[in-house]
């Protein structure tokens, strides 16, 4: 038996998951009424933490932040049974992940930090990806019931705070990803240019295949044989901009791109690679 804190859509879903399974599920929520919708599925419900966590050997949580898993935690304890395990998908720091590994080990206790690249579909279908660093025997010992409930458990190695750090940055990317096309979509509109024409191009032509050698690139710390020279990158930029003021909309992260861009010129870069403003970030 297991419990689950923090019935959100995607705790909800993955609580689902498991029932289906055949695993019987405890679960809680802050607001009571999530967690008793689960009971149609076959959950037991509980309006005190302290009750939902009792008899659990494992505890899973997906939570808000660091302060409410803490928060959620504390009043947990004191139902936890002797050895218990707790799970924590949560989107942390990784010094709070850190941070809580310790503590817990030193009132008697496992915690894992194991957050997941998963929308609530992906929970309730066992599909994405989880990941986990830390103690190997621990991930070892857990990873046949990680593997259940996701399509793909990703293991970092022993650092401890690893697989936070890891979520951090795939998270940032998809923040930056998102806003990147929501500029895109804003220059397609201020040009007249459908968006079923903007995806049809995507179809036929697929940026994403170029981010290892990007990255690859970028790391190898060469800039001085350039395949688009900063200057022009630039050049292009202000069309951007300018294209955009035109058709009567803004454009959210390509300023401070430029503005980037302004900075390395300034600095004697203009004929280097443009990735050469990703210089700091690798050196």
């Amino acid at each position: 038996m297991v419990a689950f804190l923090g019935m959100g859509l995607l705790g909800s879903n993955f609580v689902r998951a498991m029932i289906t399974k055949g695993t019987q599920v405890q679960v809680w929520n802050r607001t009571a009424s999530k967690a008793t919708a689960l009971e149609t599925y076959g959950a037991i419900a509980f309006s005190n933490v302290t009750d939902a966590v009792k008899g659990a050997a494992r505890i899973h949580l997906t939570l808000k932040d660091d302060g409410t898993v803490n928060e959620v935690l504390e009043m947990a304890s004191a139902g936890f049974k002797p050895g218990a395990i707790i799970i924590d998908h949560t989107t942390t720091s990784a010094e709070g992940a850190i941070q809580r590994t310790r503590e817990w080990k030193e009132r008697g206790f496992t915690y894992l930090h194991a957050p997941v690249f998963m929308g609530p579909q992906n929970a309730l279908e066992s599909t994405g990806s989880m990941m986990v660093s830390g103690d190997q025997d621990l991930i070892s010992q857990l990873e046949p019931e990680l593997s259940e409930m996701t399509g793909q458990v990703i293991n970092f190695g022993a650092e401890t705070g690893k697989a936070a750090g890891m979520k951090l940055i795939g998270n940032l990317f998809l923040v930056t990803f998102t806003a990147g096309l929501a500029d895109t979509l804003s220059l397609a509109k201020a040009l007249n240019i459908p968006i079923g024409d903007v995806s049809a191009l995507f179809d036929s032509w697929n940026p994403g295949a170029m981010l290892p050698a990007r990255i690859k690139r970028m790391a190898g710390g060469h800039y001085n044989s350039p395949s688009w020279e900063l200057n022009m990158a630039r050049k292009d930029t202000q069309l951007f901009i300018a294209a955009a003021k035109q058709g009567g909309t803004t454009l959210a992260v390509i300023p401070a791109i430029a503005a980037e861009m302004d900075r390395w010129i300034a600095k004697g870069h203009g004929t280097d690679d443009w990735t050469v403003i990703g210089k700091d970030a690798v050196s």
